[in-house]
C-alpha cells in the first residue's frame, strides 16, 4: 500500500517564531510580536499579505509560545455555531481562535464574537490576503492590531529550503546542486509553501541522485524566467516595462512584457499595468482606464497564451500615449501634509451635524450659475495650499486646467 503523508510544506511548518524566516519587521529583535513575546503580552491581532508568506505559520507559533488552545475558523465555510463551542471551551481555559479569510465574516457571526474579544475572553488572529483596512469590517478592525506581512526575499527562500532540506534529511535524500536552490526559489513568486512544494517533488522524483539544474526545470516545468540569478531581478523587469512606458519607448515596452509573459504571471502583469495607467497616464489621456479594466477582463477570460495579445495591444497604446503624473502629485502632496499632522479642525458649514451649535450656514453650489459661487472649503490654516497643478499634456487635462481657472477666478470674487 502507498505509504501517503502529509505534504512536506505541512510538516515542516516552524512551531517558534525563532524557525522563522523573513518578517524580520515584526519578528526581528525591534519588532512588535517579538516585543510582545519577550514581555509576556498578548493581543489580538490581523496579519494580512499575500499567501504563502507565513501567516498561518507566525499565528500557530504564538499561540504555541503563549501556552494558549488553538482554535481554527473560516469564516467563508465554517457555520455560528462551530464558534460557539470554541466559545464555551474557551470561557473555561483561554483560547486563541485563529480565523482565516476573516474579511469574508459575516455580520450575525461577528456580532456573536465582538464582545467575547472585547472582555477578553478570546485572543483572535484574523488572517486575509487582503488590505483589511479596505475589506475587514471596522467593528473587527478596531478591536485588533493590524500587522502586513511583506513577501519573502529569494535569498530566505532558499535558507529555508536548506532548513527543510536538513531537518527531513532522512526522507529528502536527494543531493541539489546550488543552482537548483536559487530556480526553485525564482520560482516561486515569493512563497515559501510553494518553495518546499517543489523541493518535495524534485527529492520524490530523483531519490539518491544528484538533481542538476535541467532536471529540476524537466521536474517542475517551470518557465526558466531567463533571468539572472538575482532575486531582484523580476521587480527590476517589471520596473523596466514600466519605466519604458513612461519614457514612450514602444519597443522596450514590448520587450519588457514578453520576458513577462514568459514567466506566465498574469497577475503582476495586470497589477502593474493598472499602476502605469492611473500613475503615468492618468488625465492625459483617462481612457487608457477603461481600456486597461477591459484588458483585465479579456486576459482573465482567456488565459495564456492568448492574453498576450489583449497585452500587447495595451502596452503599444500606453506607450505611445501622452503622459500625465498630476493627479499622482497631487495626492502624494496632500498625503504628506497628513503625514506631518496637519489635519485641522473641518469648517464648520461643512459638518453635518444639525444641532451644531457654532454651524455656520453651508451654500448649496447647485442654487447657482455653472454651480460655483465662494465657499471656504480648506480649514483656515491649509486655506491658500494647492495641491492639484495640471499639465498640458492632452486634450482632458487642458480642458481640466481652463475649468480650473474658471472655477479659482470665481471663488476669488469673494
Amino acid at each position: 500500500m502507498m505509504d501517503i503523508k502529509r505534504p512536506l510544506a505541512y510538516r515542516a511548518r516552524p512551531k517558534s517564531i525563532d524557525d522563522i524566516v523573513g518578517q524580520e519587521h515584526l519578528i526581528g529583535e525591534k519588532g512588535v510580536i517579538r516585543r510582545m513575546v519577550t514581555n509576556n503580552k498578548m493581543f489580538s491581532m490581523i496579519l494580512y499579505g499575500p499567501p504563502g508568506i507565513g501567516k498561518t505559520t507566525i499565528a500557530e507559533a504564538i499561540g504555541e509560545l503563549f501556552g494558549l488552545n488553538v482554535f481554527k475558523f473560516n469564516a467563508s465555510t465554517d457555520k455560528k455555531a462551530h464558534l460557539s463551542e470554541i466559545i464555551k471551551v474557551s470561557l473555561n481555559y483561554g483560547a486563541l481562535v485563529i480565523i482565516d479569510e476573516i474579511h469574508r465574516m459575516n455580520k450575525d457571526i461577528q456580532d456573536f464574537l465582538l464582545p467575547h474579544v472585547e472582555e477578553g475572553n478570546i485572543l483572535i488572529i484574523g488572517l486575509t490576503t487582503n488590505n483589511p483596512y479596505h475589506s475587514v469590517n471596522p467593528a473587527v478592525r478596531s478591536r485588533t492590531h493590524v500587522l502586513k506581512l511583506n513577501p519573502i526575499s529569494n535569498e530566505n527562500i532558499i535558507t529555508r529550503l536548506k532548513q527543510v532540506s536538513k531537518d527531513f534529511k532522512e526522507e529528502l535524500t536527494s543531493t541539489l546542486e546550488e543552482g537548483v536552490y536559487d530556480y526553485i526559489a525564482q520560482s516561486s513568486n515569493h512563497e515559501i509553501r510553494a518553495g518546499i512544494n517543489s523541493l518535495e517533488i524534485l527529492h520524490m522524483s530523483f531519490p539518491n541522485e544528484i538533481v542538476t539544474l535541467e532536471m529540476a526545470k524537466e521536474i517542475l516545468l517551470t518557465p526558466s524566467l531567463s533571468l539572472d540569478k538575482n532575486e531582484d531581478n523580476y521587480f527590476n523587469i517589471l520596473s523596466a516595462m514600466q519605466k519604458s512606458i513612461r519614457g514612450s519607448d514602444v519597443d522596450a515596452a514590448l520587450h519588457y512584457l514578453a520576458r513577462l509573459i514568459a514567466m506566465e504571471d498574469l497577475p503582476s502583469i495586470l497589477r502593474r499595468l493598472t499602476v502605469i495607467a492611473y500613475e503615468d497616464i492618468g488625465l492625459a489621456n483617462p481612457s487608457v482606464i477603461t481600456k486597461m479594466d477591459a484588458c483585465t477582463r479579456a486576459c482573465e477570460r482567456v488565459g495564456f497564451p492568448e492574453a498576450r495579445i489583449p497585452l500587447g495591444l495595451l502596452v503599444v497604446d500606453m506607450a505611445l500615449s501622452p503622459k500625465s503624473n498630476s493627479a499622482y502629485l497631487a495626492i502624494d502632496k496632500a498625503l504628506e501634509d497628513i503625514h506631518r499632522g496637519l489635519t485641522p479642525k473641518v469648517p464648520n458649514h461643512l459638518i453635518n451635524v444639525s444641532n451644531f451649535e457654532d454651524k455656520a450656514k453651508y451654500i448649496y453650489p447647485h442654487d447657482y450659475k455653472d454651480a460655483l459661487i465662494y465657499q471656504q472649503y480648506l480649514p483656515d490654516e491649509l486655506k491658500d495650499k494647492v495641491y492639484f497643478k495640471g499639465l498640458q499634456t492632452g486634450k482632458y487635462e487642458r480642458a481640466l486646467n481652463e475649468r480650473n481657472k474658471l472655477i479659482k477666478q470665481v471663488l476669488r470674487k469673494k
